[in-house]
């Protein structure tokens, strides 16, 4: 090894501080890249002295550079950030083109490599191995990336590695030629795994290169999670109102095939001359060292030629990634054009069918897999007239046109990028990472009302959504309000309780401002003799057929627990607190009468905090209806209870765990064993029930779980989850089992993709959570069930 040029180090000041961090000697001409003196910038090397600290590295371009790898990096880290951080951090070693070179890099960047410096390779592997924090390398390739003859220079550094390695395939070229056969298996021979993003990538890996199949991991190209919307609000924003827009975008080169899209293109303004072909992007840098702007200027020549200057419109400028979905969004068809038959992915197609655009593309290999019929139309190479016909069927037929939208929307919900990170997630640790504990502790999203907020208006807070919007025309229920006020009750208490600036007055004047909205609904709808009206119309009149249909008991237990709860939260304005306790006070006089045993548990958990708080209501007995209500509980579960069905009834429905929990308070003031006995006996079967290979599987309502029948597993409610949640909670907090800790946080973590799809439930963009878990696919309405269940959830913790 020469030590004539060393690896750049990036976020350090001194040489010192970097041979003290990585354990490696001193080298006479180590070269350094200075940053502006702060503590924060001695981070990245300080935190590798912490036992606990874990770092994935990632060898990559990364930005600044304009590159689709390093964009693809870059949201690839975010969303593993978001997913595991701070029990494993994301770091990158940065492959830069030249040695003059060098990009004023995030602290996330380590170690520079310039590409074409062999050497350096191997000093990066080195000081990597001696680097304790470093748990896994994983390499993003592109022959293009590397120096070397097809990017051999990289073979160096894998054998200089000993720290466990996986590499991520962006290309993979079928029938090699010997040089290439031998690089990529040299490579594969480190490797503890491999992903690839096509199954056809998988195909010749295996075929073509002989590498063990089981070594070979499929993961999808990233998308970013958008709400699928129509184009005419953005078009408008982009001064593009009446027009039908097709577009590309990406770096510039010649490979992508524009050319062709341009020349089919005067036949179909001749149809529809308010159509406008926006070709978005910049030409790519290795293309400008070589030939400038020769191709861009060839496409311009070529449109006036045409006579096409009002219908193709130029954006040479590398747009980020909002700019980027904006334009996407005012797209009514994607145009993938690439001239490479063996293309193994495009992130730009991928994009373009995650925002929910129909596509028309080139039969490249990843377009053979995922446009399909029901998405889009295929062409043939090189082929002007291909383009025509497709074009102007799309743009003639606006049903199909949409259609085809929506499908490649919702078809593409399994790519979103924290999808997408869990899967790498499982990749990493099953190779020699030693990360079992941490990737079980997921990172908590930070509590967000922003959906909360949208689905509720001066009134209360609507039922059902379409995708995000409220559906108001479906009106309210009790359950939802009751379930807003509990979240709100509990989310002021920690803005007010914590020690911080972190919360505005603002913030807490909104959260109040809900609160008061959610317990003006229950107030109207209280009905008589103790119960509470479920069902309310849009035009806000109660809905009385409805509410005589159901079954009021536990619309009505919700409503007394979530007073309850308000009126017992010391940190409410007293205003609010006593509007809850007089509501309370009337209706616990009523003697209400609750047959349910959900609805009982609801009440139970209302005394329990009543008693708890040394609140109290006059002239009644709360010890006493407590303890009514849990012996009704226990004489249930005696008279359906069998050594092989330890349950209250003969089935398990929804919301199952809230009666244990129910017993589990009992016992917890009224100090009764056989509760504390018949809870805890009634949670471990539930648990045997609905924990299937360490994931938590409520419930299905499609049929549910009848004594002696076989359980559904579809579709899981959010609300479920919640459940199972508190009363985990509530089991752990009197026996202090640390399995039953473990088992609340794999429960929560089902909304975070530990369930039966292996996707992610709730939308950190959006705030809201999905409706529920179908057998192949998620229910994308974001209603007020789902949100509030999640938002109790994440408050549990």
């Amino acid at each position: 090894m020469s030590d004539k040029v060393s690896p750049s180090i990036v976020g350090t000041e001194i040489l010192d501080e970097a041979e003290r961090i990585v354990g490696g000697g001193k080298h006479k001409q180590m070269r350094l890249i200075p940053r502006v003196k702060s503590e924060s910038s001695k981070q990245v090397f300080h935190q590798e002295n912490k036992m606990e600290e874990l770092w994935i590295v990632h060898l990559s371009t990364f930005p600044p550079r304009k590159c689709g790898i390093a964009t693809f990096t870059e949201d690839l880290l975010h969303s593993m950030d978001d997913l595991l951080a701070p029990n494993v951090k994301s770091k990158v070693v940065a492959i830069n083109t030249l040695e003059i070179v060098h990009y004023n890099y995030p602290r996330k960047v380590i170690f520079q490599i310039n590409q074409e410096n062999e050497d350096e390779y191997v000093q990066v592997a080195e000081r990597l191995n001696s680097t304790k924090a470093v748990k896994l390398v994983n390499i993003q390739h592109e022959f293009g990336l590397f120096g070397g003859n097809y990017g051999a220079h990289l073979i160096s550094f894998v054998n200089n590695l000993t720290k466990p390695m996986t590499i991520n395939f962006h290309t993979v070229i079928p029938n090699p030629n010997e040089e290439i056969w031998s690089v990529v298996r040299a490579l594969a021979k480190r490797a503890k795994s491999m992903t690839v993003m096509t199954r056809r990538s998988k195909t010749i890996l295996v075929e073509d290169y002989g590498i063990d199949e089981d070594k070979i991991w499929i993961i999808p190209h990233g998308i970013h999670s958008r709400p699928y919307g129509s184009s005419t609000k953005t078009k408008a924003a982009l001064g593009l109102e009446n027009k039908m827009v097709i577009s590309t975008f990406g770096l510039l080169s010649r490979g992508k095939g524009i050319e062709y899209v341009i020349e089919s293109l005067p036949q179909v303004t001749r149809q529809l001359p308010n159509l406008v072909y926006l070709i978005l992007g910049a030409t790519h840098p290795s293309v400008l060292i070589k030939e400038g702007e020769d191709y861009r200027n060839s496409l311009i020549q070529k449109v006036y030629s045409l006579g096409l200057a009002e219908h193709v419109k130029f954006y040479n400028k590398y747009l980020d990634r909002n700019e980027l979905l904006k334009f996407l969004k005012a797209t009514d068809i994607y145009i993938s054009s690439s001239l490479d038959p063996n293309q193994a992915v495009s992130g730009t197609l991928s994009y373009a069918l995650g925002m929910g655009r129909p596509v028309i593309s080139t039969a490249f290999a990843q377009a053979n897999e995922d446009v399909t019929a029901e998405v889009g139309l295929l062409v043939d190479f090189k082929n002007s007239s291909a383009f025509t016909e497709a074009i102007t069927k799309l743009l003639a037929e606006e049903d199909l046109r949409i259609q085809l939208g929506r499908n490649a929307y919702f078809r593409t919900r399994r790519m979103t990028w924290p999808n997408v990170a869990l899967q790498y997630a499982k990749v990493f640790s099953v190779c020699g990472l030693g990360l079992n504990q941490p990737i079980e502790q997921k990172t908590f999203p930070k509590m967000k009302l922003d959906h909360l907020i949208r689905l509720t208006d001066s009134f209360g807070i609507a039922q059902f959504a379409n995708g995000i919007k409220p559906d108001h025309s479906t009106g309210y229920t009790m359950d939802d309000n009751a379930r807003a006020l509990i979240v709100c009750g509990l989310y002021y208490h920690k803005l007010e309780s914590e020690l911080t600036n972190a919360f505005t007055l603002a913030q807490k004047e909104k959260v109040l401002g809900l609160i008061n909205t959610y317990l003006g609904f229950i107030e109207f709808a209280a009905g008589e003799e103790g119960y509470f009206e479920n069902y309310v119309r849009i035009d806000k009149s109660l809905d009385y057929p409805s509410n005589r249909e159901a079954n009021l008991d536990d619309a009505t237990g919700r409503a007394l627990y979530s007073l309850a709860l308000t009126c017992t939260i010391d940190l409410l304005p007293m205003s609010v607190r006593m509007r809850a306790l007089r509501l309370l006070e009337s209706k616990v006089r009523d003697g209400i009468s609750l047959n349910s045993p959900r609805a009982i548990a609801h009440h139970c958990k209302a005394l329990y905090q009543l008693i708890k708080s040394g609140k109290k209501i006059s002239d009644i007995d709360c010890m006493n209806i407590l303890k009514n209500n849990c012996d009704q509980l226990v004489s249930l579960y005696k008279d359906s209870n069998s050594p092989e069905w330890q349950w209250f009834e003969i089935y398990l429905t929804y919301s199952n765990a809230v009666i244990p929990e129910a017993l589990l308070l009992g016992y917890k003031v009224l100090a009764n064993t056989a509760y504390l006995e018949i809870g805890k006996t009634t949670m471990d079967f539930l648990i045997r029930k609905t924990f299937v290979n360490g994931v938590y599987m409520p419930i299905g309502q499609d049929g549910w779980y009848h004594k002696n029948g076989r359980r559904s597993h579809f579709d899981q409610q959010p609300e479920d989850v919640t459940t199972m949640v508190y009363a985990l909670h509530t089991l752990y907090s009197i026996t202090r089992d640390e399995e039953y800790k473990r088992l609340m946080y794999k429960a929560f973590y089902w909304f975070l993709g530990d369930n039966s799809l292996n996707q992610v439930v709730y939308d950190r963009n959006t705030g809201g959570c999905y409706d529920g878990i179908g057998q192949n696919a998620i229910n994308l309405n974001q209603g007020a069930e789902a949100t509030i269940s999640y938002l109790l959830a994440r408050l549990a913790f």
